[in-house]
C-alpha cells in the first residue's frame, strides 16, 4: 500500500469531515446564488392576457444537490436506526439479566465444585491439563449474545477448575486505594484462589512503582492463585504510554509462564483499574469457554459496562454522557448481533492472542478494546465469534480536580471532555480497518496461517507469524527444528463479506456519524432556508421533510433509551450491592441508585450532551490527526471505598 494511501487512511475521518463541509458549502452557495437571481418575466400573446411565471437563471449545484440531499437522508436514517438498535439491546439485555438473577444455578455451580488450593505452581501439569471435549454443540460464527442460560454453562463434565484466568490490570499513576479496592472485589470471588492469576501491568516511568506493586502483592499474595507485576519500559520506539502498551507488555510476559500444552486453558482478561467484576463474570466465561471446544480459540468475550458507583455525585451532564457511552457499547451485544466490539473489559483466549500477535502499542491502539477486536476480526477473515457475558462490569464516572459550585461543575465537565476526546481519538481505528481490509483482499485465497506463542515477539515482533512459504519449503524439517518447534498452523475460513460490511457500518456509526450529523443538520437547515419559495427541479423537498421527522423520532428514541436504562441500572446496582454485602465489602462503597423523578433533568440534557461529548470532541480529534497521531494519556480520578470513608468522616461531628 502506498504511503499516500496509508496517510489518507489515518486521516479518513478528517478527510470525510472536509468533504462533507465542502459539499454542503458548494450546494448551499450555489442555491443561494440561484435564489438571488431568480426573476419574473412577462410573456405576451396576441390572443391572451399577460401571464407571469418565475424562471431560474441556473440550475443551482446540479447533480451535487441531489447527492447532498440523499446523503442527508442516509445520515438521518442512521440517526434514527442507531438509537433504535440501542433500545432493543438495552431491552434484550435487561430481560436476560432478569432471568439470570432468578436462576440459582451459578450458586449451585460454586457449591458443587470443591476448590483446590492455590499453592500449585504455574508450571504444574497436574493443575493445568487439557479440558475434556464434551458433546455440546459448537457455536455459530456470529456473535451469540444470548448464550446466557446459566444452567447450560455449569456442566460438571466441562472441568471448569482447569481454566486459568490471567487477569491483567493496566495502570499508570492510579491511586493505591483504587487498585486495592479492585483487588478486594476480585479476591472475594470463591474461585479466586485456585484459578485467578493477577498481573499488575505498570509503567516503568512511574515514581516508586516497584514499591507500590510489591506492597499490593504482599497484601494479596494469599488471596489469588498468583499475583505479579510487569513494568512497561518507557524507551521502546513506536510504543506510546497507555492502557494498550501496558496490557501488551504484560501479555507477552505472562505468556512465558504457560507452556504449549496448557495455553488452551488460559483466558486473558483485561480490565480497567476501577472495574468491579462479579464472580458470575468468570463463572459464565469459564462455562462458555469449555462448552464450545471447537470455537473457543476463535472467540472473544465481551460484557456490558455500567456506571453505578458515583453517578449520583457527578453533574447530570457527565452522568448522561456516560450513560449514552455505555449504551453505545451495549448496542452491539444483543442476541443475534454479528458484530459485537467490547468496551473497556473483555476476555481473549491466550490461543487467540497468540494467533494475532498480541496487542498493539502504537498511537492507533489508544482504544485498545476496539483495536484488539479489529485485529482478531481480520486475522480470522471476519469469522470472529463474540459471546456476551451477562454480568455487567461496574465502573466509576470520571471526576475533576474538585471544587464547589460552578468550579466543581467545570472541573468535572472538563475531565469528561478529556475522556471523550480520548474515546474519539479511536477514529484512527477506521483507517486501521481499511488497511486490514486491503490486506485481507490481497490474501483472500490463503487458507492457512501459522503463528507462534505471544512471548516469542518480545524481542522481535516479526517472529510472531511464520509465512506459509517457510513451512512449505520442508514442512517436516521446519516443524521439528528447534527454531519452529513452537509453530501452530491452522486453516482459515473464507472471508465473511457480509459481516465485514456490517463492521464498517458500525465503525461509521462510532467514528463518523456524530460529526456528520451535526454538519448536515446545520447544512440542511440552511439549504431549506435559502431555497424557500424556489422551484424544485429535482423534486427533493420531500427528503428534507423526512429528515426532520427522522431527526425528531431519533431524539424521542434516545429518551426511550434512558427510560429503558432505568430498569437496567436498577438490576445491576441491586445485584452488585447484594454481592458486596455478602463479601463484606459494602461498607463505605458507593452505590448509585437512580430515581426517575430526581434524574428527570437527564432526559432534558440529551440535546446538549450529544454535541458537547460527541460531535465536538470528534471534530477536534479529526482535525488534530492532520498534525499528530499521538495523544497524551491522562488518568482520571476514581471514587473508592477508602475515599468514601474519609469523606464520610470529614462531615461527621
Amino acid at each position: 500500500m502506498s504511503s499516500l494511501l496509508v496517510w489518507c487512511s489515518k486521516r479518513v475521518g478528517g478527510l470525510a469531515m472536509l468533504m462533507t463541509m465542502a459539499l454542503s458549502y458548494w450546494v448551499i452557495s450555489k442555491e443561494a446564488t440561484t435564489s438571488q437571481y431568480d426573476y419574473k418575466y412577462t410573456s405576451q400573446d396576441s390572443l391572451s392576457r399577460p401571464s407571469h411565471s418565475t424562471i431560474s437563471t441556473s440550475e443551482g449545484a446540479g447533480v451535487w444537490t441531489v447527492v447532498f440531499a440523499y446523503y442527508c437522508l442516509l445520515i438521518h436514517f442512521l440517526v434514527f436506526a442507531f438509537p433504535m438498535r440501542s433500545c432493543w439491546a438495552m431491552f434484550d439485555t435487561t430481560r436476560c439479566l432478569k432471568r439470570a438473577t432468578r436462576s440459582k444455578s451459578l450458586k449451585d455451580f460454586k457449591l458443587s465444585h470443591r476448590r483446590r488450593g492455590s499453592s500449585t505452581s504455574l508450571s504444574s501439569s497436574e493443575t493445568l491439563t487439557s479440558s475434556k471435549e464434551d458433546s455440546l454443540p459448537s457455536s455459530a460464527t456470529s456473535s451469540e449474545a444470548g448464550d446466557i442460560e446459566t444452567e447450560f454453562y455449569t456442566d460438571g463434565d466441562a472441568e471448569p477448575d482447569r481454566i486459568i484466568h490471567a487477569i491483567v490490570i493496566p495502570n499508570y499513576k492510579e491511586e493505591v486505594d483504587s487498585l486495592r479496592e479492585t483487588l478486594d472485589v476480585l479476591a472475594s470471588h470463591s474461585q479466586a484462589r485456585y484459578c485467578y492469576d493477577i498481573y499488575l501491568a505498570m509503567e516503568q516511568r512511574e515514581h516508586n512503582v516497584e514499591l507500590k506493586a510489591m506492597n499490593l502483592i504482599q497484601e494479596f499474595v494469599k488471596k489469588f492463585r498468583s499475583i505479579d507485576f510487569t513494568l512497561h519500559p518507557s524507551d521502546i520506539p513506536g510504543e506510546l504510554p497507555g492502557k494498550g502498551s501496558n496490557l501488551a507488555w504484560a501479555a507477552r510476559k505472562l505468556s512465558e509462564r504457560y507452556p504449549l500444552s496448557q495455553r488452551k486453558d488460559v483466558i486473558v482478561t483485561g480490565i480497567d483499574a476501577d472495574s468491579h467484576l462479579s464472580s458470575n463474570y468468570f463463572a459464565l466465561l469459564t462455562g462458555m469457554h469449555t462448552s464450545y471446544p471447537d470455537s473457543r480459540s476463535t472467540t472473544m468475550y465481551a460484557a456490558p459496562i455500567i456506571f453505578d458507583r458515583n453517578a449520583h455525585a457527578v453533574p447530570a451532564i457527565v452522568r448522561v454522557a456516560d450513560v449514552l457511552w455505555a449504551s453505545a457499547g451495549l448496542s452491539g451485544l444483543y442476541r443475534g448481533s454479528s458484530i459485537a466490539p467490547p468496551t473497556s473489559v473483555y476476555s481473549v483466549p491466550l490461543e487467540l492472542a497468540d494467533r494475532v500477535g498480541g496487542w498493539d502499542c502504537d498511537s492507533e491502539a489508544i482504544g485498545e478494546d476496539l483495536h484488539m477486536y479489529l485485529k482478531c476480526f481480520f486475522a480470522l477473515n471476519g469469522n470472529l465469534t463474540v459471546r456476551t457475558i451477562m454480568s455487567p462490569v461496574s465502573q466509576t464516572n470520571v471526576k475533576g480536580d474538585g471544587g464547589k459550585g460552578a468550579e466543581g461543575l467545570y472541573n468535572d465537565m472538563r475531565a469528561r471532555y478529556k475522556q471523550a476526546l480520548r474515546h474519539m481519538w479511536g477514529a484512527l481505528d477506521s483507517g486501521y480497518a481499511l488497511r486490514k481490509l486491503a490486506v485481507l483482499w490481497q490474501e483472500r485465497k490463503h487458507t492457512a496461517r501459522a503463528f507462534r506463542p505471544l512471548h516469542v515477539t518480545l524481542n522481535n515482533p516479526t517472529d510472531s507469524y511464520i509465512t506459509q512459504t517457510q513451512l512449505d519449503i520442508n514442512p517436516e524439517q521446519t516443524l521439528e527444528s528447534a527454531i519452529f518447534s513452537d509453530v501452530t498452523s491452522d486453516t482459515l475460513k473464507e472471508p465473511d463479506w457480509k459481516r465485514i460490511a456490517v463492521l464498517f457500518h458500525r465503525l461509521f456509526e462510532a467514528h463518523f456519524l456524530p460529526l456528520q450529523t451535526t454538519i448536515l443538520v446545520v447544512a440542511s437547515t440552511l439549504y431549506v432556508w435559502v431555497t424557500d419559495g424556489n422551484s424544485d427541479p429535482h423534486q427533493l423537498s420531500w427528503i428534507f421533510t423526512v429528515c426532520n421527522v427522522l431527526r425528531t423520532v431519533g431524539f424521542m428514541e434516545v429518551a426511550l433509551l434512558l427510560f429503558l436504562y432505568e430498569q437496567f441500572h436498577k438490576i445491576c446496582v441491586t445485584t452488585r450491592e447484594r454481592e458486596m454485602h455478602e463479601a463484606g465489602l459494602a461498607k463505605g462503597m458507593c452505590f448509585s441508585h437512580r430515581n426517575v423523578k430526581k434524574n428527570f433533568v437527564d432526559y432534558a440534557l440529551v440535546p446538549l450532551v450529544a454535541p458537547l461529548y460527541g460531535a465536538i470532541p470528534t471534530g477536534q480529534a479529526q482535525i488534530m490527526h492532520f498534525f499528530t497521531l499521538d495523544l497524551v494519556y491522562t488518568v482520571s480520578k476514581k471514587v473508592t471505598r477508602q475515599r468514601a470513608k474519609s469523606m464520610l468522616a470529614s462531615v461527621m461531628p
